[in-house]
């Protein structure tokens, strides 16, 4: 589902993913709309506009968070503002993307964000691990360890997941498929009883695993 109040944009946005094999159920221009339709098309990931008329981006991903677990949030705004980011991130926020980045960049966001991985513009990711970082107010402390329910193997995908790497860029640094980090890391949110991989990187920084060893 597609959520902006530039109808051309948004209509632009909805045509490039349906081209790129995606099922658009739904487009809306302002938030309170979205929040109405949103219960009845149950999207998998919500492609969101942080400043709407009527209620903003922050306040229907809180709701969406809260309401519909099984819909991921992908923020696209044309504001890299810090504050913006992290405001969007604390509500729930699977990933955030500035409307710069090319129809490439949005389909791959929006496949990894169906996926439960946090997805950032370039240079964004820094911004909201470090912020991560301040909120967790303890050093990093890399001899740490994580817990004896986690194996070798996913405790060394988890500093990668920490550092902010992808799942792809996980596979090559450790020359194993995608498939088998994205396995690892289903199985370590289980372990951990979390929800989805920024919960994950929270907790792996509040451990100091994004510290090099």
């Amino acid at each position: 589902m597609v959520v902006d109040d530039h109808p051309i944009w948004a209509e632009a946005v909805a045509r490039d993913l349906a081209a790129a094999g995606f099922e658009v159920v739904a487009t809306a221009a302002d938030g309170a709309v979205a929040l109405r339709r949103l219960p009845a098309v149950r999207p998998d990931v919500l492609v969101l506009d942080l400043h709407l008329p009527v209620l903003d981006g922050v306040a229907v991903t809180r709701e969406v968070v809260s309401t519909l677990p099984g819909t991921r949030v992908l923020v696209l705004s044309s504001s890299g503002e810090q504050d913006d980011v992290l405001e969007a991130m604390k509500a729930g926020a699977t990933g955030y993307l500035v409307k710069s980045a090319s129809t490439a960049e949005l389909v791959a966001a929006v496949q990894r964000t169906a996926a439960g991985e946090a997805v950032f513009t370039a240079g964004l990711a820094g911004l909201v691990l470090g912020e991560y970082r301040r909120i967790a107010g303890v050093p990093a402390q890399p001899g740490v360890p994580v817990g004896p329910e986690l194996t070798d193997r996913e405790t060394e995908i988890l500093r990668l997941v920490a550092k902010g790497l992808g799942s792809r860029q996980i596979a090559e640094r450790l020359v194993i498929s995608h498939r088998t980090v994205q396995n690892h890391v289903q199985n370590t949110l289980t372990k951990l009883q979390l929800h989805n991989r920024v919960e994950l990187t929270r907790y792996a920084i509040e451990r100091g695993l994004d510290a090099d060893a």
